[in-house]
């Protein structure tokens, strides 16, 4: 029974017979290049891609991503890696370098000729900082990627939309930096940019050594041979090190953003005060909790229960800042100041939360009009439902 499980496992998940080596190897060749049309489209993807950044609208960013021929040189340049082939690793990187100067180029002559700047720019802001799940979308879509182009029977993935999820915002937010002159911004993209590329290379060079792609044939034998796999071994270490501490930051600060918003919802209230509001500074070694106070100042026993608190999180006593400034002027505070605090902080929410609600309402604008289409489509059709009805009931 077992091995009747294990066969049909093997059988499922079996890849010999589905892959196309030559076909892949052609098609990889082929698409590396940013030439022509591709210029031409990709500067048009990146410029709508931009638009729907500026006025947060995802349906327009996803729309751009449909369009976007970004994901050749990156593949290009795993794959090279992949099979040894420093000709094709070369062509790849000079294309990508292409790819990324078109892309912020278009990106920041739109930046600068918009007079559109939103207070609360969200989908730009979240691409200053990488989280887990933009390398997951990097990694698994690299992984679709090969695996689409390599299999023999073309299917209808659109592997390049996950591929230019991870690669186009970013660029895009570059060059949003650059028009606005915010190195943070332009920085903190180029950073995700890079760790993206590289998860992207990564899958695809995993999955060609598992497929086992043939290397590429050398004249040259011997020392010179092995000198050559030992730089491409070099480039592949220098590039997925670096790669790698990355990921394991990001999982860690993820991890440590989680544990934070569980301390503070778990203590909300503390003795007769209460944390309105708290923040997480990552840049400080080792990170800092602000949590902001209202009610009445915190005494020894206060404070200490809710170190003990933050210990069974894994958070130090030096990690946690108080800020006291609504309560520091007098040991208690009118119940009316209270409220006016919460206030204050409920309205900075709001903002935060009205980019997201535009946003909602745009893809409620798409779904409606598409109803609508439907709904006249239907009309239409009904004087013919009608008339057949007709015909039955005199021929009854």
């Amino acid at each position: 029974m077992s091995d009747m499980i294990k066969n049909f496992v093997k059988s499922i998940v079996n890849l010999s017979g589905y892959v196309d080596m030559d076909s892949a190897n052609a098609s990889i060749r082929k698409n590396i290049y940013f030439r022509g049309p591709n210029v031409f489209i990709l500067a048009c993807a990146i410029i709508i891609a931009s638009v729907g950044l500026n006025v947060n609208s995802i349906p327009v960013i996803i729309g751009a991503m449909l369009i976007s021929p970004v994901m050749g040189p990156i593949l290009g340049f795993g794959y090279s890696l992949g099979v040894q082939d420093t000709q094709l690793l070369k062509d790849s990187l000079r294309n990508l370098a292409v790819m990324v100067g078109i892309s912020i180029l278009a990106s920041t002559i739109y930046f600068l000729l918009s007079p559109l700047r939103l207070e609360h720019p969200t989908e730009l802001l979240a691409r200053t900082n990488p989280t887990t799940y933009d390398v997951l979308i990097a990694l698994f879509g690299g992984f679709a990627g090969i695996l689409e182009i390599s299999r023999s029977e073309k299917g209808t993935v659109l592997s390049g939309v996950a591929i230019a999820t991870a690669l186009m915002p970013p660029l895009c937010t570059v060059g949003y930096g650059l028009a606005v002159l915010n190195w943070s911004y332009v920085l903190g993209a180029f950073y995700l940019f890079i760790i993206n590329s590289i998860f992207i290379a990564l899958a695809t060079f995993v999955t060609v050594k598992f497929l086992k792609f043939p290397t590429v044939s050398n004249e040259l034998e011997g020392a010179h041979n092995r000198l050559r796999s030992g730089y491409v071994a070099l480039i592949l270490l220098v590039i997925i090190v670096p790669s790698v501490f990355s990921a394991v930051r990001i999982v860690k600060e993820s991890n440590f953003s989680t544990r934070v918003a569980k301390l503070v919802e778990e203590n909300k209230t503390v003795g007769k005060g209460f944390i309105y509001d708290y923040n997480v500074d990552m840049t400080a070694d080792p990170a800092t909790i602000e949590l902001f106070m209202a009610g009445e100042k915190l005494n020894f026993s206060d404070k200490e229960r809710l170190y003990e608190a933050a210990e069974k999180y894994g958070i130090t006593r030096n990690q946690l800042k108080f800020r006291e400034e609504a309560v520091n002027a007098r040991e208690s505070i009118t119940e009316n100041e209270i409220v006016r605090g919460i206030l204050e902080h409920s309205e900075r929410q709001v903002e935060r939360l009205y980019d997201t609600i535009s946003a909602l309402q745009d893809s409620i604008a798409v779904l409606n009009s598409q109803l609508d289409a439907y709904r006249r489509q239907d009309a239409l059709n009904a004087p013919e439902a009608v008339d057949e009805s007709a015909d039955t009931n005199q021929k009854l």
